[in-house]
């Protein structure tokens, strides 16, 4: 299994601090994220059906139709390299690595490509698969460049696979409503922005034919019914949504200053994470870990990144464990 953010117990049972009294940065989730409803009882007791209104509140969200529901977007993640013969496929390193795992294990060809790098290669490629803006540098990509590498991949036959996880703060950067015509396929996850990684929800969008190979694929009943339910609830709520990627935005700003003056200046991120390159990453890593702050380590390139705290108190005591000598 590759590394994730998020490995909470297991940092608890190699210090010996329990659970709940760490400060667990290490993922890119909101930590105050869309106020869940109780759910009502039905929705556990039947099987999950369409026209529950899960589809129609996505579609308005993304501004396309042309929509697959996933059990978190990992799953398409997995089923994408399965879908096509085996090719070259052109990634930006580092980026979250279960997509060139994935390819990889379908048989595929990898090729690690700088970002200044992309356009020379796009015409020896027959998928280019971003992450955008990328985890973890934060890096973004005008549209209309997107949008001409999709065109010089679909003439032959390619796809430019865009996964957009963390777009739900920045959603003018997006191309979910492009999503329609071959050759391009968008991913979204419902986890990071609205804080509901534990209900695995996640979207698809591209154009019919390979959604309903994808939908084949899946099954029935690919998605949960609390899932379905929460969803609907939470992609209309706009109320909600409009104020907390204002949120989002200045908690950023704070965490930037905040490792800067800790002299972690960060080199990129987003609205949920900054990632700051350290050749001493791993000592610092370390040093937060025996304060149970709990930060995401990379080794190549060495960096730390970290989420957002969720209380002042989880500011002060994030910044007392930055002045702490590693």
């Amino acid at each position: 299994m590759l590394e994730h953010g998020g490995g909470l117990l297991r940092a608890a049972r190699e210090t010996g601090i329990a659970p709940q009294q760490w400060l667990d940065l290490s993922t890119g989730i909101n930590p105050n994220g869309w106020p869940v409803p109780a759910f009502p009882p039905d929705v556990w007791r039947r099987l999950p059906e369409s026209g529950d209104g899960l589809m129609a509140a996505a579609a308005a969200y993304y501004g396309t139709e042309h929509l697959l529901a996933v059990s978190g977007s990992q799953a398409a993640i997995q089923l994408l390299p399965a879908l096509r013969p085996a090719g070259r496929v052109g990634l930006v390193t580092p980026t979250y690595a279960e997509h060139g795992a994935a390819w990889r294990r379908a048989g595929h060809r990898l090729l690690e490509l700088a970002p200044e790098a992309i356009d020379a290669a796009v015409d020896g490629l027959d998928v280019l698969l971003l992450v955008h803006p990328n985890n973890p540098t934060g890096q973004r990509y005008p549209l209309e460049q997107l949008r001409a590498w999709r065109e010089r991949l679909a003439r032959r036959g390619g796809w430019l696979v865009v996964d957009e996880a963390f777009m739900d703060a920045t959603p003018l950067f997006s191309l979910a409503a492009d999503c329609g015509d071959p050759g391009l396929v968008v991913l979204r996850s419902v986890g990071k922005f609205f804080g509901l990684a534990g209900i695995r929800l996640g979207f698809v969008a591209a154009w019919p034919a390979l959604l309903q190979s994808m939908d084949e694929c899946l099954g029935p009943w690919a998605v949960n019914g609390p899932a379905r339910w929460a969803g609907a609830l939470a992609l209309a709520d706009r109320d909600w949504q409009s104020p907390m990627r204002d949120e989002l935005a200045a908690a950023s700003r704070r965490l930037a200053a905040l490792l800067t003056a800790a002299g972690l200046p960060p080199a990129g991120g987003t609205a949920l994470f900054q990632w700051a390159p350290a050749p001493d990453a791993e000592r610092r890593h370390a040093a937060l870990k025996r304060q149970a702050v709990l930060a995401r380590l990379f080794q190549e390139p060495s960096a730390l990144r970290f989420g957002l705290p969720a209380t002042e108190g989880e500011w002060a005591r994030l910044e007392r464990a930055l002045a702490t000598r590693p």
